[in-house]
């Protein structure tokens, strides 16, 4: 009698879950998808933006297990959030050299912004934790060339936290915890109004 409600349950329990699974992984698809069209989308309303200098850090030629400040022109916005995605995506397409890649190729930025005290959020597609090579310093690799590259590039992020898929999870890939911030810069930018008020000063020879 027990093992005929067992059969029974499972019966139906796992088409119930399989439409479950099939449901995220429609919802995942779907997020990687619209968050690949706002890329072009930025990609090409980043045309008319100016090009200026950003660095960006892979490896390094000389050692693989360090990284490397690589300096490329890009059409960068004034917007943080905006410039923020502009240099993470160059980051992710990778280097020339495929083998001083820190990234997984088929990770995406799904979306990504700053809260007002300079916490960052970003949040990967789950590539980025499953398609990148397990074990703490290729995981703390990778972080470090997100974390170097907006220090680098994007002044107002003070502090990082990384979501994959929209959730915490424990660890990167097995290793690196995910569950803090990461560090980014310790220098607070100057609010505007503040260097408008530098800048009359010294016209006024105060």
């Amino acid at each position: 009698m027990g093992l005929a409600v067992a059969v029974v349950g499972a019966a139906i329990y796992f088409p119930v879950l399989k439409r479950r699974v099939k449901r995220q992984a429609q919802v995942q698809q779907q997020s990687e998808e619209q968050a690949r069209r706002e890329l072009v989308q930025s990609l090409t309303a980043a045309a008319n933006e100016p090009m200026l200098k950003a660095k960006l850090f892979w490896a390094s030629e000389e050692d693989s297990s360090e990284l490397a400040p690589t300096t490329v022109e890009l059409p960068l916005s004034d917007d943080p959030v905006v410039r923020a995605k502009q240099v993470l995506n160059t980051l992710l397409a990778g280097p020339v050299d495929a083998e001083l890649r820190t990234l997984p190729p088929d990770a995406v930025l799904l979306a990504f912004y700053i809260l007002p005290d300079g916490t960052a959020i970003a949040d990967f597609s789950e590539a980025m934790a499953n398609s990148i090579p397990s074990g703490v310093h290729s995981e703390q690799l990778a972080v470090d060339s997100i974390t170097k590259t907006l220090e680098a590039d994007v002044p107002q992020v003070r502090r990082l936290k990384i979501l994959i898929h929209g959730q915490e999870v424990e660890t990167l890939a097995g290793h690196l915890d995910l569950t803090g911030m990461f560090p980014v810069s310790m220098k607070a930018s100057a609010p505007a109004s503040v260097a408008v008020a530098k800048g009359g000063a010294a016209a006024t020879g105060k």
